[in-house]
């Protein structure tokens, strides 16, 4: 009875080995190799690997991809596609981190970029809040509604109501374009007009409305629309 491992065992072997001593020499289809053996203990990940990248060109387009979309291919099953939502998650969190520390908000890169992070991948477009106190410190980072492709309905009540309840001195509105322009549509920018008014009724502010893409975002406050 033969006792031989199979050819990815020590292929798979050499790769964590040139990971330990230099990552950098690691080709982008072999980083994904070493993430996909992770899950797929059993079995060779180049082919699946190879065709990833193919498909989404780039490590970024891998990362971005809807785990819903590449069930299709061979090899990619639930655990798979489970391992793609908790590496997304994970690297939301670790752009989120600013919130538990109360970092300041210094202009709307530092919310541009946790919202991104968050919000970039998603195929649907969500509202966010960045809430802060009387010296721009995030005070929460939290969604205020889900939608669809290409809108969602936003109720200020809510909004103003959890900033309420924080002690919340000011906001940053955040969604996202599935659509990859994150340039306003007219409804965006009645949106933000609604909520400026009702914010200053309540001697709040909005200090700005940013629309994020995987790539790029628009600040209403840059563009001098605020």
């Amino acid at each position: 009875m033969s006792t031989r491992q199979p050819h990815y065992h020590g292929h798979r072997q050499r790769l964590r080995e040139r990971l330990a001593r230099e990552p950098r020499q690691l080709a982008d289809y072999e980083i994904l190799e070493l993430l996909l053996g992770l899950v797929i203990r059993r079995g060779d990940t180049k082919p699946l690997a190879k065709e990833l990248l193919a498909r989404h060109k780039t490590l970024r387009g891998v990362f971005l991809a809807d785990p819903a979309e590449l069930r299709d291919l061979d090899g990619f099953g639930d655990a798979t596609a489970d391992f793609w939502l908790l590496w997304r998650e994970t690297w939301a969190r670790l752009h989120e981190a600013p919130v538990a520390d109360r970092v300041v908000i210094q202009g709307p890169e530092n919310v541009a970029e946790l919202a991104k992070a968050r919000l970039g991948p998603y195929r649907r477009e969500e509202f966010w809040v960045a809430l802060v106190d009387n010296k721009n410190r995030l005070l929460a980072w939290e969604r205020a509604s889900q939608g669809t492709v290409d809108q969602t309905i936003v109720y200020p009540r809510e909004v103003f109501s959890r900033a309420l309840e924080l002690k919340a001195s000011g906001m940053v509105l955040v969604h996202n374009h599935p659509g990859g322009d994150p340039r306003p549509s007219a409804q965006d920018v009645e949106l933000t007009r609604r909520m400026v008014r009702a914010a200053t009724d309540l001697g709040m502010r909005v200090l700005d409305h940013i629309i994020v893409t995987d790539h790029a975002f628009y600040s209403f406050q840059q563009e001098g629309m605020l």
